[in-house]
């Protein structure tokens, strides 16, 4: 077995969580293995490229019989630390925030919206989808007393700089940014972008002007 706390590419990495998602639900119809071309067909990624992933963590399956499901489910959920609760931030209780407040990642169990903030008093001091709403003006206060790591932004785009820069002063290490805003961050802080209307306009111009074949996988998500 290889040493788990080597880094690994980050394409690969942003593969994993799928890996997980579809392990877990073979575990749950009770299949034992899987091939790696059974996994190529169900998360849209060829076999190649699923065995050099796995590759990075060692033996994890046999040639000839493929992978032990239960065994990789256990696996992978130790290096995503799935048996760990991130408490997570929401900035921002607009339209988007607040689907994303109600939504709450109810299917991953590993990470969860536990505070949100606002400018609007109109929202403060409520809950939605049971995440109580803070003001803005506590925002420091409250990500270093519960020891926020990581926030989501869903703040307008004309706000997404202002805010993130009094986020260097508290514990946050990673931000998922849902606003259009490029922005600039301290080294120790890590910023993952997610523009809807970038990855709309990208979709419809491979619908465009590309076959539906190998084109019409998830390619900006899972190959950038």
């Amino acid at each position: 077995m290889k040493d788990e706390s080597a880094k690994i590419p980050q394409a690969t990495a942003k593969r994993l969580p799928l890996y997980y998602r579809y392990l877990r639900n073979l575990y749950t119809l009770g299949k034992q293995r899987v091939s790696s071309a059974e996994l190529s067909e169900a998360v849209k990624v060829d076999s190649a490229t699923i065995r050099r992933d796995f590759s990075y963590f060692g033996a994890l399956g046999k040639k000839g019989y493929g992978y032990n499901v239960k065994y990789l489910l256990s696996f992978f959920s130790k290096t995503l630390n799935q048996d760990e609760m991130t408490g997570v931030a929401l900035i921002g209780v607009g339209n988007l925030g607040t689907a994303l407040l109600n939504y709450n990642f109810s299917k991953n169990n590993s990470a969860k919206i536990v505070m949100a903030f606002d400018s609007d008093d109109s929202k403060v001091g409520k809950r939605v989808g049971d995440v109580p709403v803070f003001s803005m003006g506590e925002l420091k206060s409250r990500l270093c007393q519960e020891d926020i790591t990581v926030v989501i932004l869903t703040v307008p785009s004309t706000a997404a700089q202002v805010v993130t820069d009094q986020l260097a002063d508290t514990n946050v290490k990673g931000i998922l940014n849902f606003t259009p805003a490029r922005l600039n961050v301290p080294a120790n802080i890590r910023v993952h972008h997610i523009d809807l209307a970038v990855e709309l306009q990208a979709l419809i111009y491979f619908l465009q002007h590309y076959s539906n074949e190998a084109e019409n996988s998830q390619e900006s998500i899972m190959k950038s």
